[in-house]
């Protein structure tokens, strides 16, 4: 084996990420975004088709979860 080959980086799904933004479902992390707003728009389409499951995003500069929650359909324009 080749000393000189780099590995891949392979990030540990037991550690959060130190940058970006990513969906949390039932409290496990799944997939990372640049932005917050990339993030949010994943986790509430997952939230509309699955609204039973438990969507957050984390922030990880941050640190912080923000919830996605469905829209009231009470608020909601009438069509």
């Amino acid at each position: 084996m080749n000393s000189k080959s780099e590995k891949p980086a392979i990030s540990r799904t037991d550690t959060p990420p130190t940058d970006g933004y990513v969906v949390s479902v039932d409290g496990k992390l799944k997939e990372k975004f640049e932005a917050s707003e990339q993030a949010l728009a994943a986790g509430l389409k997952l939230k509309q088709a699955y609204p039973v499951l438990h969507v957050q995003v984390f922030d990880a500069q941050a640190r912080s979860y923000t919830p996605v929650l469905l829209p009231d359909p009470v608020l909601l324009p009438e069509k």
